[in-house]
Parts: C-alpha cells; structure tokens; sequence
C-alpha cells in the first residue's frame, strides 16, 4: 500500500512535532483561560478597542462556532473569534484576539508577506489537491515525468507554509507590544499572553516542517523512481 510504504519514515519527525505542537497550544490555551485578566475585559472587547486605535473602524467582529477557531478575513474585513475568545475575559482570550487584531493591522498597512501568502492561497490550495492526483497517477503507471510535474505543484504548498511563518510571529509580535503598551494586560499577564501565542505559533512551524519532509520524500520517491 504506498500510505504505508517505508517513505513515510521521512514524515515520522514532523508528525511528532505536529502532535507536540497541538498539545502545547491546548494545553497552554486551557492554563491561561483560566487566569481573568485584571482589566475584566472580553477578547471582544480588546479586539474593538485595538481596531479602533488602528483606525479600523469598518472592521467588524463576529462570533464564530469551533474551539481557537479564530482569524481575520481580509476580502470580507472581518474578524471572527471563536466562543471561548469573543465573549471570555481570560488572558488566553485576549492575547488570541490581540494575535488577529495584528493581522488586520498588517493588511491595513499592506504587510508584504501577509499580501504574498494572500495571493498565493489559489495556488497552494490548487497545488495542494491537484498534485497528489499527479503523483499517485505517476507512481501508478511508472511515469516519473508525472511524478516531477506534481512536485512542482506541490511546492505551492511549501512556499505557502514557509511565508505564513513571518506572518504569524509578526501579528503575534504586534499583539505583545499592543497589549503591554496600552496596558490592557499588565505584569504576568504579559507573559501569559505571550506564552499562548508561542504555542500557537509552534502549530505553523510544525506544518512548514511538515510540508518540507513531505517534498523531500516525494523527491526520494520520484528518483528511486529513475533507477
């Protein structure tokens, strides 16, 4: 069966990294959610409140159901936060609405990478899906051409993953400096929010690293091919 023929050993490091991550930021989230912050306000409320300052104001905020299911829409101008972040007062609440917040700053003021990984999205999504199909299809009837081909497509998916990185510790670097400059989170609160977004961030460096060890094993794959 090629799901579990020996070139998945290439995936082994990446998936426990990829476990640990998720771990790490639920884990991290849970203890932080539990801490109220001193200013009792909701992640909502700090979302607003940070717009507003940005001059955002035609951003809007919505409510939106699953657990850190939270992001900012650019087509849209819209920033969603899930239950446990909209209407909760925790310092794990407000750190990720700060994290978005960030990101809508980054667009207002047109941050390269983030307008790079924006454009980008047809394409890793298109390479994502279509490049499989090459491959498998390659493989099948020993057509390394093919198997090159959807590597190529396949790269979409890495640049992709590689650029997302500077974005997310850049909106993250943004909400720290936000929420302590402002004094919406004071002293260890600080640091609580600070330790909720570098779990999260782990997430991306686990699929950046994932998405790499996956091009190296399909380039395994297509030269053992050639022999």
């Amino acid at each position: 069966m090629y799901w579990f023929d020996p070139t998945m050993i290439f995936l082994l490091p990446a998936i426990i990294l990829s476990l640990w991550a998720q771990g790490m930021v639920t884990s991290t989230f849970q203890k932080y959610k539990r801490v109220r912050s001193f200013n009792g306000l909701t992640g909502a409320d700090v979302a607003r409140s940070l717009l507003d300052a940005a001059g955002l104001f035609d951003v809007r905020i919505e409510q939106v159901p699953g657990s850190l299911s939270d992001h900012y829409d650019p087509r849209a101008r819209v920033l969603r936060l899930s239950g446990d972040v909209y209407g909760n007062t925790s310092v794990a609440s407000i750190g990720v609405a700060a994290h978005e917040v960030g990101h809508a700053i980054q667009h207002n003021e047109k941050y390269a990478p983030l307008l790079f990984r924006n454009a980008i999205v047809p394409v890793a999504n298109f390479g994502n899906y279509f490049s499989w199909i090459l491959i498998l299809i390659g493989i099948f009837f020993s057509m390394t051409n093919l198997i090159y081909l959807g590597i190529i497509f396949f790269l979409g998916v890495v640049i992709f993953q590689l650029v997302t990185l500077p974005v997310e510790f850049d909106a993250s670097k943004r909400a720290i400096a936000l929420l302590d400059t402002r004094g919406i989170l004071i002293g260890d609160e600080v640091n609580g929010a600070r330790k909720v977004l570098k779990a999260a961030a782990m997430t991306y460096v686990a699929a950046a690293a994932t998405a790499i060890m996956q091009l190296v094993r399909l380039l395994y794959i297509a030269n053992r091919s050639d022999d």
